[in-house]
């Protein structure tokens, strides 16, 4: 139990470590201030290759690209708007993972917003309209429809296979 209780523990750590190693030592600047503004940076912008991770997350070579490209306009002095606006001029907003609210981002924003609304209009629909099916009223048959149904129920009670049958009871 020990020994599993270790490897679970041992396994936890490493998954948790992952994001972690995705910088490497040598991207590391020396001025503390300057990284720890470079991984927060890093940690507002997609990977492109990924495009659900961070490039501080990311172990692809373009993400590396970025995070070098990040520490470069750092250490060139510029600030870290700047630096998002250096990125989305070149990327476009979809290099950011939280992209500005405007015209061109609109459905990415309220695009599932919309097509949930658009669903539970439909099942309001859907199901309104099959409670109006379920107590509408039947039609009751006239005096001659009901007298053509008991006589094709009555012939059908006469069939040769059935009088086959009552004849072999």
């Amino acid at each position: 139990m020990h020994k599993s209780l270790t490897a679970a523990f041992l396994t936890i750590l490493i998954v948790l470590a992952g994001p972690g190693l995705a910088v490497q030592p040598d991207e590391i600047l020396p001025d503390a201030a300057q990284e720890s503004r470079a991984r927060a940076l890093s940690a507002e912008i997609r990977c492109l290759v990924c495009q659900n991770q961070s490039i501080d997350d990311s172990d692809a070579s373009l993400a590396r690209d970025l995070r070098l490209l990040v520490r470069e306009q750092i250490t060139a002095g510029k600030t870290d708007q700047g630096i998002r606006d250096f990125l989305v001029a070149r990327y476009g907003d979809f290099v950011l993972l939280k992209p500005p609210v405007k015209a061109s981002t609109f459905l990415l924003w309220f695009g599932p917003l919309i097509v949930f609304a658009i669903g539970l209009i439909g099942l309001v629909v859907f199901f309104r309209s099959r409670s109006r099916g379920a107590t509408a009223p039947t039609t009751l048959l006239n005096a001659d429809e009901q007298a053509r149904v008991e006589r094709l129920l009555d012939d059908m009670s006469r069939t040769p296979d059935n009088d086959a049958k009552d004849d072999k009871a």
